[in-house]
């Protein structure tokens, strides 16, 4: 999308970032990408409508530091009276740890939200609009009851919008109808689909994205979703799996998966796609795979939104060392170990630059529909890449 549509719409308020701790790294790449757009904007700063417009930087310095008790307090040291201001954080970093009575604690998605809600409460109603951007949606997986059990996401979703939050966005929602929860505030769940063809365009030369020669693959019923759109806006065939479960039993809190049985065309030969919204201990990945290696699929792309490999990289690593499995990609919208970004079949899909032509947009008070369907982005860049004709 050309910076150049914002040319004559008013910026809501001066532009505001604050990366929590947990997502400095995208956070100063977001930054980057907008500070650059506007620096080469012709909007004129002799404008009372554009003061502060063209900025170095618009992060806020913000801080959480912690007792030795483990408590902590939000800090913004600098004025956000009246900013429009978008608050970004990554629940899943684990790398970021703190002092527990002289032990060392793994900062959990609890302490990430909890550090979210003290900015928040730091703000104390100052800033003009409050956006939290939110790749992995807290305890999205948590998004309805099955028993006498707690709704977490719900629960959270409310009492953000009660401190004062006016949007709340986030990436591949595990299931998009927690958004129910909230049906009079803004809530929108982006798809990074663009993003994971544009990869594959790029880091394989030679893959044909046609129906003779791909597939894409949803690993669970819970995808079939994402498999669909996938597959439609690429004009390729689908298959899904639905995992048989043996509810007689629970282990590490879940029913054991008995099967996957397979429901689609024949894949024989074909490159597939297994899309969902995140890797958790790859266990499920692992298994699609083999089934369809079994099937004599030829080779297997695993694209997730979320790479949490919450048991390690081992499994992987043997998967890519027998062929079972030939790439895997997953987003920076999450914490990614240097051990990961190092393997040679990993992708990094960079979603930096989609996440500030989001806050850009936004901050313009101008339509997103355009970047939440990103169908037209996607045929352009098959036609980059010679994959459809003109």
């Amino acid at each position: 999308m050309s910076q150049n549509n914002f040319l004559d719409v008013i910026p809501y308020g001066d532009l505001g970032i604050v990366a929590l701790e947990s997502s400095r790294s995208i956070g100063a790449k977001v930054d980057r990408y907008i500070s650059s757009w506007r620096t080469e904007s012709e909007n004129s700063e002799e404008s009372i409508h554009f003061t502060s417009y063209k900025k170095d930087s618009y992060l806020i310095d913000t801080t959480c530091p912690r007792f030795g008790s483990g408590e902590a307090k939000g800090i913004i040291n600098e004025s956000i009276r009246g900013k429009d201001l978008y608050i970004l954080l990554d629940v899943c970093n684990h790398s970021l740890t703190y002092k527990l009575c002289g032990q060392i604690n793994h900062m959990s998605p609890d302490d990430h939200y909890a550090d979210l809600k003290r900015i928040i409460a730091a703000a104390s109603g100052k800033a003009r609009r409050i956006t939290v951007i939110m790749p992995f949606l807290y305890e999205s997986r948590q998004h309805r009851r099955s028993a006498r059990e707690s709704l977490d996401c719900a629960l959270a979703l409310h009492e953000l919008i009660n401190m004062g939050v006016d949007t709340i966005i986030t990436f591949d929602a595990h299931d998009p109808r927690v958004q129910n929860a909230i049906p009079l505030s803004t809530f929108e769940t982006v798809q990074p689909t663009y993003q994971f063809i544009k990869a594959m365009l790029k880091n394989v030369p030679d893959i044909q994205m046609t129906p003779e020669k791909m597939m894409i693959i949803s690993p669970d019923e819970g995808a079939t979703s994402r498999a669909i759109y996938f597959a439609g806006v690429v004009g390729v065939n689908m298959g899904m799996f639905y995992k048989r479960r043996d509810y007689t039993k629970i282990v590490e809190g879940r029913n054991p998966i008995v099967a996957h049985e397979f429901l689609g065309a024949d894949v024989e030969g074909k490159d597939v796609v297994v899309i969902d919204d995140m890797i958790s201990s790859g266990e499920s990945m692992i298994d699609v795979a083999t089934e369809l290696k079994r099937r004599k699929a030829n080779r297997i792309f695993v694209a997730s939104t979320f790479g949490l490999f919450t048991n390690g990289f081992e499994k992987f690593d043997k998967a890519y060392e027998s062929g079972l499995i030939y790439r895997v990609m997953t987003t920076n919208l999450v914490y990614q170990p240097e051990e990961l970004l190092s393997k040679e079949y990993y992708i990094n899909v960079d979603m930096s630059k989609y996440i500030a032509l989001l806050i850009n947009t936004l901050n313009h008070d101008a339509s997103i529909s355009g970047l939440l369907d990103p169908s037209e982005r996607i045929h352009k860049v098959l036609k980059k890449y010679g994959q459809i004709e003109d």
